[in-house]
Parts: C-alpha cells; sequence; structure tokens
C-alpha cells in the first residue's frame, strides 16, 4: 500500500459507553456527515467491551486473568505476561483497570474481528457506507520502552500488505517483508484518540484502498502461533524450564553423523563435569580428549584385542565373541572419545580394608558424578552421548595408547558426536518404585 497521505482525526462527543448500547449508532451519531464511504474507524476495544457488558468487578481482576489466561510468558513480581484466550500476549491478559469506573475492570472483547465486522455493518445499516474497522488495544513491546496500540480486531480493511515478491526501487526482490497495516492504523489512530482525552474513536481518511469488500480473516491472522515464536518465553522462565529439563534431556545416544563436533562445546561439558561434588576438597578427575584418527583407530583396536582375549579366556565361541564386540561399535562411529579418568591423589590411607574400600568408593562416586554432568552438559549443548564401560576392563592397555600416568585409571570412554536420529521416547520411571521414606 503506498498513499499520497492521509488524515486522521478524533471523533468528538461520545457518550460514557454502557452494556448494551449500539455502538455503531452511537459512532455514526457523533461522527456525522464527515463519516464517509472507504472511511476507517479505529475504535479502542474499551468502548466494545464496555458495550458487550465485558466488566467484572475489581476484586475478581485476578480470577479473570486466570480466566483469560491460555498459557503464562513472563512474570515479574505482580505483573503477568501471558497468551490469552485469544492467541494474544499481553500484560495481565488485556484485562485493564483504566478508563473505566472505579472499582470495575474491563476483559477483552469476546471476538473482537467479530466486533469490527458488526461494526462495519451496523454502520452501512444506517448511513450507507462502507467503513474499515479497527478494534485497538494498547501493548507493551519487547526490546523496546513504552507502549503502542495495536489491532486485536479488524473488518473489511487491509490487515496485512504482503510485499514478497516485489521489487525495490534498486531492483532487489523483497522476501520476507508484510506490512502489518491493521497494527500501523491502530499506532495511527491512538496519536489523536490518546489515553486521556475521552475520544476512544479515530477517523482516518485517504486509505479507501485499504477498505475490502469483504470482511476478510480479521486481526487473528497477525498472530503468530506461540509454537511458530522465537520468543514465546520470558527470560526468566525459559532459564527456569531450560533448568528443569536439562537432566531429562541426556540420553544415551549410539549413532552419529560424520559432522565435526565443536571443540568449544565439549570444553564446556568439560567444565561443568569438573563441578561434581568431591572428597576431601580434591579433584579427582580428567579427561583425555580423542579425536585423531589413527589414534582412536589405535586405542578402539587394542581395547578389541584385549575384550576378545578375556572372553576366549571364558570358552566363549567365536560367534558369541562377534555377537559381543558388536556392543563397542559405537566408539567407532563417535567424532569424539572422551575418556574420563580417576586419580587417587588426595585420598587418606587407613590401617583396615574396610576404611580403604571406603575411600576409594567416595572417590568412584565423584568421578560418577562428573561424569553425569559431562554428559548432561552434553546433551544441553545438542550432541549425542554414550558412556561405555569398557576401557575399565583394559586401563593398562588405555594408559599405553594414550600416554597416560600410571595413577590414572580410566572409567569407561564417551562416544561424543551430532546424534543420527533422535532418542526414541522413554515412558517415566515411578519415583515410588526408587524412593523409601522413613
Amino acid at each position: 500500500m503506498n498513499a499520497p497521505g492521509f488524515s486522521v482525526s478524533a471523533v468528538q462527543g461520545l457518550p460514557e459507553i454502557q452494556p448494551g448500547d449500539d455502538l455503531a449508532a452511537l459512532i455514526a451519531e457523533a461522527a456525522g456527515a464527515q463519516l464517509e464511504e472507504g472511511d476507517i474507524l479505529v475504535v479502542t476495544s474499551k468502548i466494545v467491551s464496555k458495550a458487550e457488558g465485558r466488566i467484572r468487578q475489581a476484586a475478581d481482576r485476578e480470577a479473570a486473568i486466570d480466566e483469560e489466561t491460555v498459557r503464562p510468558v513472563a512474570r515479574r513480581d505482580s505483573l503477568r505476561i501471558v497468551e490469552n484466550r485469544l492467541g494474544l500476549v499481553m500484560a495481565a491478559a488485556g484485562v485493564d483497570a483504566s478508563n473505566t469506573a472505579p472499582g470495575t475492570v474491563l476483559l477483552l472483547p469476546q471476538d473482537p474481528d467479530r466486533s469490527a465486522v458488526e461494526l462495519s455493518d451496523g454502520i452501512l445499516r444506517l448511513r450507507g457506507v462502507r467503513v474499515g474497522v479497527i478494534v485497538s488495544d494498547t501493548f507493551g513491546r519487547v526490546w523496546r520502552a513504552g507502549l503502542v496500540d495495536q489491532a486485536i480486531g479488524a473488518g473489511y480493511v487491509t490487515v496485512v500488505d504482503d510485499l514478497r515478491g516485489a521489487t525495490d526501487s534498486h531492483g532487489n526482490e523483497l522476501a520476507v517483508t508484510v506490512t502489518a497495516v491493521a497494527d500501523e492504523l491502530a499506532a495511527a489512530g491512538e496519536l489523536v484518540k490518546g489515553k486521556l482525552g475521552g475520544n476512544p474513536v479515530a477517523l482516518v481518511k485517504g486509505l479507501s484502498a485499504a477498505v475490502t469488500k469483504d470482511a476478510g480473516g480479521g486481526a487473528r491472522s497477525l498472530r503468530r502461533p506461540s509454537e511458530l515464536d522465537l520468543f514465546s518465553m520470558g527470560t526468566a522462565e525459559a532459564r527456569a524450564l531450560g533448568r528443569s529439563e536439562a537432566v531429562f534431556a541426556r540420553r544415551t545416544i549410539r549413532s552419529f553423523t560424520a559432522d565435526p563436533v565443536d571443540a568449544k562445546a565439549v570444553e564446556r561439558a568439560v567444565a561443568a563435569a569438573i563441578t561434581a561434588p568431591a572428597p576431601h576438597h580434591t579433584t579427582p578427575w580428567s579427561f583425555v580428549e580423542v579425536r585423531t584418527p589413527e589414534v582412536q583407530t589405535r586405542l578402539l583396536d587394542e581395547m578389541l584385542a584385549d575384550w576378545i582375549r578375556d572372553l576366549r579366556g571364558d570358552d566363549f565361541s567365536e560367534t558369541a565373541i562377534d555377537k559381543r564386540v558388536k556392543r563397542g561399535d559405537v566408539l567407532r562411529g563417535a567424532p569424539v572419545l572422551l575418556v574420563p579418568c580417576l586419580t587417587m591423589e588426595g585420598s587418606h590411607t587407613y590401617p583396615d580394608d574396610r576404611r580403604n574400600t571406603g575411600e576409594r568408593e567416595m572417590f568412584l562416586v565423584s568421578t560418577g558424578a562428573a561424569i553425569e554432568n559431562l554428559l548432561v552438559a552434553l546433551a544441553v549443548e545438542g550432541l549425542g552421548a554414550a558412556w561405555i564401560s569398557s576401557s575399565i576392563f583394559c586401563r593398562p592397555t588405555v594408559r599405553r595408547v594414550l600416554e597416560l600416568p600410571e595413577h590414572w585409571d580410566p572409567m569407561g570412554c564417551v562416544a561424543i558426536g551430532h546424534p543420527a536420529a533422535p532418542a526414541p521416547d522413554r515412558p517415566p520411571r515411578k519415583v515410588e518404585s526408587f524412593l523409601v521414606r522413613r
């Protein structure tokens, strides 16, 4: 839409609107002869709500917000930003105590698009002219201070101007430009309506090209579904959700793509791992990252040889051995291997086996906590991982191939990569089966 100019003025003389009032008749009377074919009315939603009887006692405000809310978006102290039943993200679900009698609050119109159409039809019936109608309300804005009016209802008016595929004055094709005409009209109307002057209706002239022959899809077409919204939650709420879901994001992933793994992501995961609790103020864990293909192959080949030798010593058949060792293939398919190692430096020594065993178990538990931290952090990074125990059974070989100190005990091996497929759904386990209360 490209108009050379337009005018916008406040419609003066409207009375205080009461439930059941014929709003179209009152606006037509107040606008008088200046109301013409192709004009656009921008109507504050509050007078629509009043005419429709959408009034509640102020004492019921919180309950009204609850009723109008579909999902919470953000909260700060008593302020609630929510998605309401109309799909609009607003403070207090649009429930408002301004410009209404003391002790009352207003809810948004039941169906603002229908209200806009009915107003236009009413004007046509009374005055014989077709006008476009915008029902507007006030919104806060992300990333910007201040309030602005937007369209929550529209009838017989262009809502969006889709310029995708058109070319600009330099010959560039517009790929994403869809102008929200209805919101522009709502904001223009607010310039003359204001918040304090008691003028809830604006009259726009000179934009007859925006007035349509049919009612159109309404302002609901401006609403972005929450599942497509890149900013569907407040910052604090998104962080809280991330914290609550982080541990459950960890799943064992056994197949990976060939995509490279960001070294910084692995470093961040190790940084999370080494926050694990540990006895005696020690840090009894280290991690060996194996990325070099030749080193990976040599390590896995020699670990495999040890495994086969053990299985043959246990009198497994060659067929059974082949079947067993295939379980280790997950390590060969991973772009990165990480070998967690336990060190007993800083541990205490006792004169009896009981306490010495307990001492080592403390350090083992700490290493397990570090490995779990690592796996959760990798999942948060969007990486797949699988902890495989095999290096525990061939520690001398792992130390030799990776040139590790003798006091480093490999505690399995973590395969890391981008998941080849999402992990299958896992039914939740019943806490009652694992929690004993005394």
